[in-house]
């Protein structure tokens, strides 16, 4: 089908800021003359036979296009890696949250196509998970949806996450992928039940809590079947947003109102950095097959990007939601740098944008002090809120985990 645009399209991105935010230009695009000859002057041969600095500039542009968007531009990457090269999952077990829309529905799905023995998707909303479901019977098979288990959690219910966890201990003999997708999204802030910022509360803390209580079936399952487990944590470049005063020292500090977007990208900080501490911590410490990622999936077209961002930006978020919209990844292509992670990387600690390019990130995503300070944060207010057993069984308890 030919796709014409007459003028060039500046593409927004949010510009943070403490409580405020404005819009400004990420780069200018180049005229789409039709889907078959897209970006004709950004093409991957192109990018590679430019020689020295200018080819290595080129190459950052391509990654920048490919991590970022969708379509023609997510093939300039200079790795690649496709949905249908996801291996053969015959025997294997998923815990996937959030997995009934969005980025997790393309994960489960394909993770379903290739033949995943067992499902289970923790998310709150039944209506949106009947409506999964029927998707993946009628394209996939009874037989596949069927292998699905829906679990209803508030991940910033934490009492309630942990008996999710017990739930899936009783009824799997093992788990070889823990996909930590559900999140808050770019919204004004607020306090769950105990009283701590939501948005760390549930895109963080919450899967520390679940992954904690996994942790033990999915070393056993490494061990007993020789086999790689493998984590992912759902982040975002706009880590880069998290106030450059982040130190993860207190309560009072991740409660303090740092804006939307300021919230946002401190929690998805917070998932780097626990993954670069789970490596440091687990992996390299006597589970060498028992590995932990941070993905970034790209501008991906999810209520997150349609919906949630008008909450806190009304008009700006309808800039972004229209403006944008041809440009952004569907679900599926937001779901290979998951995909990738949870089922080939044999890496583990790294920050992993789509489709599957290792970033450095920030330098506070890099530093190891502030990991510590995060998870020895996230261990305290545990302990504080619920009961001490959401952190004996695994990280971040290192004294526990490694054995």
């Amino acid at each position: 089908m030919t796709h014409t645009i007459a003028v060039r399209r500046a593409v927004l991105f949010i510009r943070p800021g403490r409580g405020r935010t404005t819009f400004g230009p990420l780069f200018v695009t180049p005229v789409i003359h039709s889907a078959k000859s897209s970006y004709p002057n950004l093409r991957m041969s192109t990018i590679k036979k430019t020689p020295g600095v200018l080819g290595d500039q080129m190459q950052k542009i391509g990654n920048t296009l490919a991590e970022n968007f969708g379509g023609p531009l997510s093939k300039l990457g200079t790795r690649q890696f496709k949905l249908d090269e996801c291996p053969d999952l015959t025997g294997k077990v998923a815990v996937i949250t959030g997995g009934s829309e969005g980025i997790g529905f393309g994960v489960a799905y394909t993770l379903l196509k290739h033949n995943l023995s067992k499902l289970f998707i923790i998310s709150v909303d039944p209506e949106i998970m009947a409506g999964a479901k029927k998707v993946i019977a009628d394209e996939l098979g009874q037989d596949k949806a069927d292998r699905v288990e829906w679990l209803g959690c508030d991940l910033g219910d934490w009492n309630h996450v942990h008996q999710v966890a017990e739930i899936i201990k009783s009824k799997a003999p093992r788990l070889d992928m823990l996909v930590n997708n559900s999140g808050r999204g770019i919204m004004t802030p607020s306090l769950t039940s105990y009283g701590v910022d939501r948005h760390m509360a549930v895109n963080h803390m919450g899967h520390v809590i679940l992954t904690s209580h996994l942790l033990p079936l999915m070393q056993k399952t490494a061990k007993d079947h020789n086999t790689t487990v493998r984590i992912s944590n759902q982040s975002s470049n706009l880590h880069t947003a998290a106030p450059s005063d982040t130190q993860f020292a207190s309560l009072e500090e991740i409660n303090s109102d740092a804006g939307p977007n300021g919230q946002y990208g401190r929690s998805k900080l917070a998932g780097i950095l626990y993954a670069r501490y789970f490596d440091r911590n687990v992996t390299q410490k006597g589970h060498p097959n028992v590995l932990m990622n941070a993905t970034h999936p790209g501008f991906v077209s999810t209520k997150q990007s349609r919906k949630d961002i008008l909450e806190p930006y009304p008009l700006g978020g309808l800039a972004m939601k229209y403006g944008v919209e041809p440009f952004k990844k569907d679900q599926f292509e937001g779901a290979v740098p998951t995909v990738y992670c949870v089922t080939t990387t044999g890496d583990s600690g790294q920050y992993v944008c789509a489709p599957c390019i290792p970033e450095e990130g920030s330098e506070m995503s890099q530093n190891d002090e502030l990991g510590d300070r995060l998870m020895e944060l996230t261990r305290n207010l545990i302990a504080q809120k619920t009961r001490m057993d959401s952190v004996k069984r695994g990280c971040p308890m290192d004294d526990i985990v490694v054995h």
